[in-house]
């Protein structure tokens, strides 16, 4: 088994060399054969997910991020379109000197060479990456959960397939193993992966930061707050809070705490009016339970306790924390964030630079919903990963997140002395 893994590795490796040299137009031409082939297999990919939905519940937080439908395929091709029409990232001069020698020294962006990708089930992830890797001059290695797993291969049977017709090495994308010791190989695998990002919930994270021998940027999970400030306008309040809430809960910037200032808190039956329409079931301390108690559906209003905060609930769910004034807002927000997407609702302007200088996450939000975190939204093509770390990348990792940079230097024969 680990024989046949290095095989793979090697290959990965070796179609990384190949696709550092592709043009910007060869990568489009890639590209946008994919596009045609996505448009033409649509019923075929949507069979496939099927089989991987049958074999999960309804009920399971995962299943929405599973799901594939024409609508959404339609937009996975909308967002390949945005990464053929961006300029390519790699082999850029982004610095340039000539010292008093004559050494003329240049920084030039390259790409990584090979990523590994380890993720769960979100198949419209394995379109994602590629096109970014692509795109960006470097080859990937696709680990998915076994959640998706046909969904993940019928994805790259068609992305090689289109690679291998349009006359270049397939093995620029490669699809693991499902088995569990895959992943523990490709956390290993030093001498051929450059790179490893991990896409998933807390505890997929953890495990790749805990166990990988190669560097890893960490795409964390999203414990995301809203803070209602005194000074908020309650109808910017109430649509913002519904739609962070319930645009779409199986991802990461979907609102999972709002906190509120006691001043506002009679305001808080009209803020959460709206979210009984998707039945939003609510965790709200003494104050907030009390404020919602006559206008709430009883079934969906919960008391909080302690392990309603700094949940990510990806689901139908949502905590509300009571405060006194701004800065215990802070330090609730501070104490529970993950770093990823935080928000504040005021019309005070000083309050609003306030929040953005002492919150310490990748986005701050002012008088808008975390929900477009995201990095099509953000006009990068797509992404393959919101960074929570603050090295190298934070935030919407898109094309120029996939490059490193090396230095050029030329010279004439100068020596040292």
């Amino acid at each position: 088994m680990i024989s046949r893994l290095n095989n793979l590795f090697e290959d990965s490796l070796l179609a990384s060399r190949q696709v550092n040299l592709l043009s910007d137009t060869q990568i489009n031409g890639i590209l946008n054969k994919l596009i045609e082939e996505t448009k033409k297999n649509i019923s075929y990919l949507l069979i496939e997910n099927q089989k991987d939905l049958d074999r999960m519940s309804r009920s399971n937080p995962k299943y929405d991020r599973l799901l594939l439908t024409e609508e959404r395929i339609f937009n996975i091709i909308k967002d390949i379109e945005n990464v053929v029409s961006l300029p390519t990232p790699s082999n850029k001069k982004l610095m340039g000197k000539t010292l008093a020698n004559g050494l003329t020294i240049s920084k030039i962006s390259v790409p990584f060479g090979v990523i590994g990708i380890i993720y769960e089930a979100r198949p419209n992830v394995s379109f994602d990456i590629f096109s970014l890797c692509l795109k960006s001059g470097n080859a990937c290695i696709l680990k998915g959960g076994s959640d998706a797993i046909n969904s993940n291969t019928a994805i790259v049977n068609i992305i090689r397939r289109v690679i291998a017709d349009e006359g270049y090495n397939s093995d620029i994308c490669t699809l693991l193993p499902n088995e569990r010791y895959a992943t523990q190989e490709l956390m290993n695998a030093r001498n051929y992966v450059d790179l490893i990002i991990p896409r998933g919930g807390k505890e997929l994270i953890n495990f790749v930061r805990e166990n990988s021998k190669i560097p890893i940027i960490e795409t964390g999970a999203g414990v995301c707050h809203t803070y209602f400030h005194k000074d908020g306008d309650i109808e910017k309040g109430e649509n913002i809070i519904f739609n962070a809430k319930t645009r779409k809960v199986s991802v990461c910037n979907s609102l999972d705490c709002l906190v509120i200032d006691e001043e506002r808190i009679k305001d808080l039956p009209t803020l959460c009016k709206k979210l009984q329409e998707k039945n939003v079931i609510i965790y709200a301390d003494k104050l907030s339970h009390k404020a919602l108690y006559d206008s709430y559906p009883a079934d969906l209003l919960k008391e909080a306790n302690a392990e309603s905060y700094g949940t990510e609930f990806l689901d139908y769910k949502m905590a509300i924390k009571t405060v006194t004034c701004f800065d215990e807002a802070i330090q609730h927000i501070s104490s529970y964030s993950s770093k990823h997407s935080e928000a504040i609702i005021s019309e005070n302007v000083e309050m609003i630079h306030k929040f953005e200088r002492l919150i310490d996450a990748a986005c701050i939000y002012s008088n808008t919903s975390t929900a477009f975190t995201d990095g099509a939204q953000f006009g990068l093509g797509a992404e393959i990963g919101i960074s929570t770390q603050k090295m190298h990348a934070r935030g919407p990792m898109a094309l120029d997140e996939l490059c490193t940079y090396k230095w050029i230097i030329e010279g004439n024969g100068q020596i040292r002395i």
